[in-house]
């Protein structure tokens, strides 16, 4: 298979970090991934007895050093909770409901849903004897929404936002050389923007470990000015002292080329910083000839900042950056390295096919790499900072980036989170521009947004002087923030008069930073509101606006104007404007939610990219509409086209730049050809033809995945007897896989609600009315007696302990609403006694061979509605008066496997989405479906 430059560069990134894991390890530093081995659970959002009994306590969190309670608590039991590895989005696992947020996409998750708006991780981690005097930290790296995390039952903090990274130091609570336990309690019933957000810890968490002398979290700056044909670069870092070492360090700077050779490095001694304080450290570099950064060529270097004590190397601390220039100019538009490029960008929202927010590092490269494809070269991250892996993939692959904040403010909760964005992104050579910013129509137009755009410049600007800033705005290009902002960022050519504000602010330059909001649906091309279907011929979407062509036509006509940026690249969850309910995602894509292509993809493609491309469409396969016309279009930068239906020409037409062809077409089934021109010479043609019957499956890998990565995209077909695909299949096809895990299932069809995910539903069943009798002996029964039911009193209620009986027998009851007997029914229980004995339903049951305190129920001993437990058990004793003594007997675990997973195909796709077992050597994914052959792949 060939190997192409994006596979090359994701390949070497993937090694390379993994190299830099190892080594920063050497050094003092480690920066551990816990992604795997959480539990998890859902809360509720007011009943806190459905929230395990949260801040219930006398006591809570708030009130007293480590009294977090409930799940909070280092002690608390999560053994019947699910186990999971992050990242995780609990919101793509449910199903669709009508009474949901339609800017959501419907899914049955936040606000209207109590129960499914509060979710629980729980971790536990060993921390070693030696780590003690380290500064132990957990980062996480995005949280939806409003997280609250603990560490061995003591607060840490909140983070409201789910958009921002953040740090806590735990060393002061860490137990060292034993267990630890991590908790997060994530609030996602309230929703931060107008798009599918999801809901959990979608995004990576480490263990850090440093020296209490130490870089700071993105504590690096690097910038560089080309001088000649050298780069002088200026490395400025924060070192921060949480111990109490007074003295000298060294500070050693390295830089490395892309062949990790050092091509400069710079040492220095300073005084440590005092305790608990923090420096400002600078040094200037040279690096010859310099490999600059661009889109084509994105060459990268690596920043070594070592801290030096006594020779020893006792923090290091890696950098990626690259050297380019950037320009916007108001007359000439954008430059890169001196050179003229012209922004061809797309906006996109973070959710994907199958796996909504959940995005692992492979995706974020795969998505970009479909971008690239079309010939996009610049990506706005839409509305709120980017996931760290998206803005590595960018820098990789070379893709620009507006990188942008989520909510417009000058106060602590705006400008501490505009802070962190551009503390964490600001050594990303693929960011060329801020934006602090998006369509913010109570302040658009007015004074008020003046001033708070003029201070959240001003503010971004001590933070990063290398970068401009924008706005995209939508109410009027005439006064407000459009009279302030540093680049004008213009969403939609139907709100305003473009070339009438540039001519009143001819020194202030622009960019499209929304166009189009097109609809359409991949493979439909009459439209259907009864289907909520749209025809994919590029159409205006509403009268005062434009089409993608009218759009690119506009800004590639105006050199002033830097480039345009679509909405959208991708289709993404919520929004299903122009319909509504039973559409679940948006129809604005040039790519539907999981990267298949609209036609759309090849106008611009045409345009975009400078080898010869030509598409014709629509499929050729209009059963019943024999001698019916059909609109035939062409996308082209070929200088003429020809098309033929079954060898016979229907005219040559030449192409216009920046347009398409059309053609009227009486349909007859066959083979539809259009052959393109260059200088009078055939150079390719594209071919339509009238398909037979499906009669096979066929799975194939997608070129754009990472090589040797663990998570692969395939895509779904059926073929005829030929081979060739089939444009409106909608079969439904089962998966089966080995070696590996399904992650989620998508076919891009804006209205379909089947499941994105097939995993096992585990229910947690309380026991209620949990009553208890003394016993006369600490002889426990092995067979249950008839107990006098006027003995029965309510358990632990006013227990003597000093005084207790030898034995105890207790009795409560669960309902089951169903007794499948697929389903695993389980009882954890939770120590009440010494010596123990479970009944159900009056039969004795034995705890599991791995689980002292887990039964394991058959069903036939259970049945649908009330069942009976009754526990025997001897006490237990209080060693101190004021111990706290457990009386919750325990809880059900109901598991009921998942469906085989399956998905239909849509208009002739569907994608899949795996991954590799740790250790295992290949994947094989099979797939089957009602009269059709068999497809299996093996993935290595």
């Amino acid at each position: 298979m060939k190997t192409t430059f994006v596979q090359k560069t994701i390949l070497c990134f993937f090694l390379v970090c993994s190299f830099h894991l190892l080594a920063q390890n050497k050094s003092g530093r480690a920066l551990v991934l816990i992604d795997k081995d959480w539990s998890f659970s859902f809360g509720h959002q007011y009943d806190t007895k459905k929230d395990f009994g949260h801040a219930e306590g006398y006591f809570s969190y708030l009130t007293k050093t480590g009294f977090g309670d409930g799940p909070a608590a280092s002690g608390f039991d999560d053994r019947a909770w699910r186990k999971m590895d992050l990242p995780h989005d609990w919101a793509v696992e449910q199903p669709f409901s009508e009474t949901a947020s339609f800017s959501h996409g419907f899914k049955s998750a936040g606000k209207n849903f109590p129960e499914k708006s509060i979710g629980w991780y729980r971790k536990k981690i060993n921390i070693p004897n030696e780590d003690l005097g380290k500064i132990i930290s957990l980062k996480f790296d995005g949280v939806f929404r409003n997280s609250k995390v603990f560490f061995n039952g003591f607060y840490l903090g909140t983070e409201e936002s789910g958009y921002n990274g953040f740090e806590y130091d735990v060393s002061a609570y860490v137990n060292y050389g034993g267990e630890n336990t991590i908790v997060v309690r994530v609030d996602a019933s309230m929703e931060e923007g107008w798009f599918y957000e999801g809901a959990g810890i979608y995004r990576h968490v480490y263990l850090q470990k440093t020296n209490p002398i130490h870089i700071i979290q993105n504590g690096t700056y690097v910038t560089s000015e080309l001088v000649g044909n050298d780069a002088a670069v200026t490395a400025d870092v924060k070192i921060k002292n949480n111990g109490k070492f007074k003295g000298s360090i060294e500070v050693v700077q390295t830089i490395l080329n892309n062949k990790n050779k050092q091509v400069a490095i710079s040492s220095e001694n300073v005084l440590a910083p005092e305790f608990y304080q923090t420096i400002n450290y600078s040094s200037k570099l040279r690096v010859e000839n310099p490999l600059l950064w661009d889109i084509d060529s994105p060459n990268l270097y690596q920043l070594i900042t070592e801290i030096k004590k006594d020779g020893e190397v006792i923090d290091s601390y890696k950098t990626s950056f690259g050297i380019r220039t950037i320009e916007f100019n108001p007359e000439k538009g954008f430059f890169l390295n001196g050179k003229h490029v012209k922004l061809k960008g797309t906006n996109n929202h973070q959710d994907h096919a199958g796996i909504g927010t959940a995005l692992p590092d492979e995706i974020q490269y795969y998505r970009i790499a479909k971008l690239k494809e079309m010939g996009s070269n610049a990506y706005r991250c839409s509305h709120h900072p980017p996931t760290p892996e998206l803005l590595d993939a960018c820098d990789k692959l070379g893709m620009l980036v507006i990188d942008e904040t989520r909510l417009m403010g000058i106060n602590e909760y705006h400008l501490n989170d505009l802070q962190r964005m551009m503390e964490r992104d600001r050594n990303h050579p693929s960011i060329f521009c801020w934006s602090v910013g998006n369509e913010e129509w109570q302040i658009e137009g007015g004074i008020t947004g003046e001033r708070i755009t003029n201070i959240m410049q001003d503010f971004s600007k001590s933070i990063d002087r290398t970068r401009p800033v924008t706005v995209g705005i939508s109410s009027g290009f005439k006064s407000g923030i459009s009279s302030v902002v540093e680049i004008m960022g213009y969403n939609y050519l139907g709100n305003g008069d473009i070339d009438a504000h540039r001519n009143q602010f001819k020194q202030q330059p622009g960019m499209g930073t929304e166009e189009g909001s097109t609809f359409a649906t991949r493979g439909i091309y009459f439209t259907d509101d009864a289907k909520h279907y749209q025809s994919a011929y590029d159409k205006k979407p509403r009268p005062t606006f434009y089409s993608i062509e009218e759009g690119w036509k506009f800004y590639a006509e105006r050199p002033y104007l830097a480039g345009m940026f679509i909405w959208t690249g991708f289709d993404y969850r919520g929004e299903p404007t122009p319909y509504g309910w039973p559409s679940v995602t948006s129809y604005f894509g040039m790519m539907d939610v999981c990267g298949f292509p609209k036609d759309n993809v090849f106008y611009l493609k045409s345009w975009w990219r400078k080898e010869p491309v030509l598409h014709v469409l629509p499929h050729w396969n209009w059963s019943g509409m024999e001698g019916k016309e059909i609109d035939v279009w062409a996308y082209s930068n070929c200088d003429e086209v020809e098309l033929f239906l079954n060898k016979k020409s229907l005219g040559k037409k030449k192409m216009e730049q920046n347009s398409h062809l059309e053609w009227k077409v009486k349909y007859t089934p066959g083979t539809l050809k259009a052959v393109g021109y260059k200088n009078g010479k055939k150079v390719l043609s594209d071919v339509q033809k009238t398909i037979g019957r499906a009669e096979n499956i066929k799975l194939s890998l997608d070129k754009e995945n990472v090589l040797k990565g663990n998570v692969s995209v395939l895509t779904v077909e059926t073929t005829d007897k030929n081979g060739l695909h089939i444009p409106t299949a909608n079969d439904e096809i089962m998966f089966a896989i080995k070696g590996g895990k399904i992650l989620g299932v998508g076919n891009g069809d804006p209205t379909s609600q089947e499941s994105d995910q097939f995993i096992d539903n585990i229910a947690l069943v309380a026991i209620s009315n949990f009553m208890e009798q003394k016993a006369t002996t600490a002889s426990l029964p092995q067979e249950l007696s008839n107990y006098s039911e006027k003995e029965w009193t309510e358990a632990f209620k006013d227990r003597d302990y000093k005084k207790q009986a030898s034995s105890y027998i207790y009795k409560g009851e669960f309902d089951l609403k169903n007794n499948s007997a697929s389903n695993v029914v389980s009882f954890f229980y939770k120590k009440i006694g010494v010596e123990t004995v479970v009944f159900v339903n009056g039969n004795k049951v034995e705890p599991s061979k791995d689980d002292s305190q887990k039964y394991v129920l058959n069903s036939a001993i259970l049945k649908e509605g009330k069942n009976t437990i009754h526990i025997a058990a001897t006490p237990l004793q209080k060693v101190k008066d004021w111990d706290v003594m457990n009386t919750d007997p325990g809880i059900i675990q109901v598991i009921t496997p998942a469906e085989p997973w399956k998905r239909k195909l849509f208009n002739g796709y569907a994608q899949i989405i795996i991954q590799k077992d740790e250790n295992a050597k290949e994947v094989v994914l099979s797939a089957s479906g009602k009269g059709l052959k068999n497809g299996v792949i093996v993935v290595k």
